[in-house]
């Protein structure tokens, strides 16, 4: 991946925020920028696109290999200091950080530590950058999801449902089938449930066993390479009564809207709208409290988010989740969610995994 042009990038945004560097803290910005994958890391980026990389003693050497392209230095104590002196280093008297990725006692210690230096709050300017993948990210993300499509087909078509199963166990299956494939760790904490547990949007896994009739809801996805994948199918064990199929079938449609609506220029609150409305008109509107999507890259989370509020625009590159879902209290509930990535003549869904209702 190219780190040097993603600063050079982040560098000529520095001049319309009358900054002369900025300070980055938040770690999948560091690794949007850098490349490292360590648990501390700091980077320092000019308008002139000069940088200084920061961690302390224990990543000197990973940092060598992964950041060998930028002056690096390995601090012992607390990092505000050595912040403050990269940016004198570097020439910079107004420098910027990240408000959202740094505690107040930390600020405080870096205004502490600038000593003449100008330190101020910065709009999120990496997070505007990450919006939009560049095609080693997609290639990432796709790589992500083959490791999630593959533990579905292996643990859940293969014949990993049976009756007396829980949902915990379940769960470790599929995160022990992505590991075993070649992923660097599950994408987020993994949801199954069964039957009534699955009208909780984001049931916690449990030792509830695995009965016939049942719906299974299946939230997972992999990390590979710091980017993670997203997907949602929902299939029965045993016939399901007519209720939940007709609940499928409407979050089927919902989702096929959605996904038909995404495309660069539109509007995220008019994707949202075109999926929960086939929801709405089923009269099922209460049953959907969540939106409909978000990005996804190196944070399972990040911009952009499909709401009914909050309007933004959807833009070539970006990877967004379609993931409507109906919740009904004592009976059940349907989710299906795929990555959708931003393609010049609308939307390409990622995912390959079936999304049929499959009875087991």
């Amino acid at each position: 991946m190219d780190h040097a042009l993603r600063r050079a990038r982040l560098a000529e945004r520095l001049d319309a925020l009358d900054l002369d560097a900025l300070i980055v803290t938040s770690l999948p910005n560091v690794r949007y920028l850098t490349g490292f994958s360590g648990s501390n890391g700091q980077v320092v980026v000019t308008r002139n696109g000069s940088a200084i990389f920061l961690t302390d003693g224990r990543y000197e050497e990973r940092s060598s290999h992964e950041v060998a392209d930028l002056p690096r230095t390995a601090y012992r104590a607390g990092y505000p200091g050595p912040l403050a002196d990269a940016c004198r280093s570097l020439g910079a008297a107004r420098a910027g950080f990240e408000r959202g990725a740094l505690t107040f006692d930390l600020w405080e210690r870096l205004v502490s530590a600038g000593d003449g230096l100008e330190i101020v709050p910065a709009e999120p300017a990496v997070e505007a950058l990450r919006r939009c993948k560049d095609p080693d990210e997609v290639a990432a993300i796709d790589a992500a999801q083959r490791l999630a499509d593959a533990a579905f087909e292996q643990v859940v078509l293969g014949g990993g449902l049976w009756e007396g199963r829980t949902e915990r166990e379940l769960a470790r299956g599929l995160e022990a089938a992505m590991l075993d494939a070649g992923a660097d760790d599950r994408g987020f904490e993994t949801i199954v449930a069964f039957g009534p547990g699955a009208a909780e949007p984001h049931h916690h896994p449990s030792d509830r066993a695995l009965d016939r009739g049942d719906v299974v809801k299946l939230d997972f996805g992999a990390l590979a390479n710091g980017y993670h994948s997203d997907m949602t199918r929902t299939v029965a064990f045993g016939e399901p009564g007519g209720r939940l199929r007709e609940i499928r079938d409407v979050v089927a449609a919902s989702q096929q809207a959605g996904i038909d609506a995404v495309r660069p220029g539109a509007s995220t609150t008019d994707v949202d709208d075109a999926a929960r409305s086939v929801i709405a008109q089923a009269g099922l509107a209460k049953a959907f409290p969540h939106g409909l999507g978000h990005g996804v890259g190196l944070e399972i989370h990040e911009a952009p988010f499909l709401r009914w509020d909050g309007p933004e625009t959807l833009s070539e590159g970006m990877v967004v989740t379609i993931e409507p879902g109906v919740y009904i209290p004592g009976l059940g509930g349907v989710r299906i969610e795929d990555m959708v990535e931003v393609t010049a003549d609308g939307g390409r869904q990622i995912p390959t995994a079936p999304k049929e209702l499959i009875v087991l």
